[in-house]
């Protein structure tokens, strides 16, 4: 894959612009080299995306490499199977980590054996402890906003004696929670991340990748900046959440520089603000507990925010690409309509998209002046846009499915659809004039029938004679292709699910799925796993990736073809 793309010039932005003061000053030699270091412990979802396409796309306008870095510190929670679907979610959305033959993927769980040196390093400075708290016992001495820190009990051992009990947590000698090492900063900083911080704990677990090995684990803030340093990042992109830690980054990497490890000039942090989309969450535990409480029917649930399961739904990387340069690179937080990303769906697919005739709700419209056993071929273009696209054929017979909406017995003012008496043309075919409707048991309309004009086809010197001011659209009856229809909408009726200390469970759309069973003309019946079309009148559709079958594609609504959520957002 190749992120050197030239579509459109870049939009500036202020990393950008530090990036290019850097270059400019010298600072890094014009080397450029971000990195995007996800935890392997779940499916990446919508948000993601966006640090994503941060982090690869400004390595690459500036000629640079994004690492991909796996930051595994927590064992109990990862696995292969989250390593695998992320290299897939990043190289769908149109991204490598190769640069001139090198491939630059990383696990900290690589660098295990340089951070514990470097936490005896830190030791023997006397910059770090081990301390024999409780964990309960650390919480009631951490202070609050207004109160300070206490110094543990612990604070003022020898390094020699700190280094002895470090040495025997890795050996494992000691039970989980028994002792953690901790930098000794500041108790009293304003800064709670500053205030002492754990950098190692006891964990008796199975690691995916270094087995039984160890039994002591890095957090995240220390093994984090380090894996920077070790690779040798320039800028250090995340988001805004993060901000509160980059004092305790440029500490550890100030010490260890101070030592001779690294050299200076260090990673630079920098901050900008998360994707947060309107009837969505980024929540990990709320999207685990979604799946295994069953609210969903998987990690790649159409519905699901995950970058599996947006692409189930039919979303293109193109379109999530559009997306994030449209809301942009900033340092405010706020929350993104999920008009902008259903907008550039459309955008992506109103260019791309082949047309098909789809009737979701049918009701049979019997022509009965037409010959029984005669079939007409009516043309319709592939794309209307695109006349070099082509053509396609669809079949017109006596027998018809029609959409139910597009009779009423007693028509409202201003309807202009079938009617007794009214005329209307059948888009691409021919027009008719309703004549009456068949109705069943309960009173409800089982049938319509009209009769049509020969001459009245579309395309033909005749159709000019017939002025109707309805069109709708059909597939014929005998050679229609039967076919199971997903009808998708948000998952939340809330913009915001969980606002406020809300249960966010209580935001759930009952009606987020719908399941059709649909008449499309024939052509759709080839439609291949991820094939995309614009259902005409209806919106965007994908053939389902997992449940298509050769022959036999399912569909899911991608989007509607208007916004019918972003008024009332």
């Amino acid at each position: 894959m190749n992120t050197d793309r030239n579509d459109a010039p870049a939009p500036s932005n202020f990393i950008r612009n530090i990036i290019e003061d850097d270059n400019r000053s010298g600072k890094w030699s014009q080397r450029v080299e971000t990195r995007f270091p996800p935890e392997p412990n779940g499916y990446l979802h919508i948000g993601h995306a966006k640090s994503i396409c941060v982090n690869f796309g400004l390595a690459a306008q500036y000629g640079g490499v994004c690492h991909l870095r796996f930051d595994d510190t927590n064992p109990e929670k990862e696995s292969v199977e989250y390593v695998e679907s992320i290299i897939d979610a990043v190289e769908w959305l149109g991204f490598d980590w190769n640069k001139n033959g090198t491939e630059h993927k990383y696990f900290t769980s690589d660098y295990y054996d340089k951070l514990y040196e470097y936490a005896e390093m830190l030791i023997k400075k006397d910059q770090a402890y081990v301390d024999s708290q409780t964990a309960e016992e650390m919480r009631a001495t951490r202070g609050s906003a207004t109160e300070t820190g206490i110094n543990s009990p612990y604070r003022d051992r020898t390094p020699e004696e700190n280094l002895d009990l470090f040495r025997r947590m890795k050996t494992g000698e000691f039970k989980e929670g028994e002792h953690v090492l901790r930098a000794k900063i500041d108790m009293a900083s304003p800064n709670f991340n500053m205030r002492d911080p754990v950098i190692y704990r006891i964990r008796f677990a199975h690691h995916y990748r270094t087995g039984d090995k160890w039994c002591i684990y890095p957090m995240y803030d220390y093994a984090h900046c380090v894996s920077d340093a070790i690779e040798n990042i320039t800028h250090s992109l995340c988001t805004l959440e993060f901000e509160d830690h980059r004092p305790l980054y440029d500490w550890f990497l100030a010490q260890l520089a101070n030592d001779g490890v690294f050299q200076r000039p260090l990673p630079q942090q920098i901050e900008f603000s998360r994707l947060n989309l309107t009837y969505a969450i980024t929540s990990k535990r709320k999207l685990l507990q979604l799946v295994q409480e069953n609210h969903v029917d998987g990690w790649d649930d159409p519905r699901m925010p995950t970058i599996v399961g947006v692409r189930r739904r039919g979303f293109t990387p193109e379109a999530i690409r559009l997306m994030v340069e449209r809301v942009g690179v900033t340092k405010v937080d706020s929350w993104i309509d999920m008009s902008i990303l259903e907008g550039a769906l459309r955008d992506d697919f109103d260019e791309k998209a082949p047309r098909v005739i789809c009737v979701l709700d049918p009701l049979k419209l019997t022509i009965d002046n037409y010959p029984e056993g005669q079939t007409d071929a009516c043309s319709a273009p592939v794309h209307p846009h695109h006349p070099d696209r082509g053509v396609r054929e669809i079949p017109f017979s006596r027998e018809l499915w029609i959409e139910r909406e597009d009779f009423q017995e007693t028509p409202l003012k201003g309807y202009f659809r079938l009617f007794p008496g009214n005329k209307v043309r059948l888009k691409y075919g021919f027009v008719v004039e309703c004549t009456g409707a068949e109705k069943g048991e309960n009173g409800n309309v089982t049938a319509v029938h009209c009769n049509y004009f020969p001459d009245s086809k579309s395309g033909t010197e005749g159709a000019n004679n017939y002025k109707v001011k309805g069109t709708i659209h059909w597939v014929s009856a005998a050679t229609a292709y039967a076919a199971e229809v997903r009808l998708y909408d948000h998952l939340f009726k809330e913009p915001q699910p969980g606002a406020g200390g809300a249960e966010f469970l209580d935001a759930l759309n009952p009606d987020s799925k719908r399941v059709v069973n649909a008449y499309l003309e024939p052509s759709a019946r080839e439609a291949k796993a991820e094939d995309r079309f614009q259902f005409e009148r209806h919106g965007y559709f994908v053939a389902d990736r997992v449940d298509s079958k050769p022959g036999k594609p399912v569909f899911n609504r991608i989007v509607s073809l208007r916004d019918s959520w972003g008024k009332p957002a």
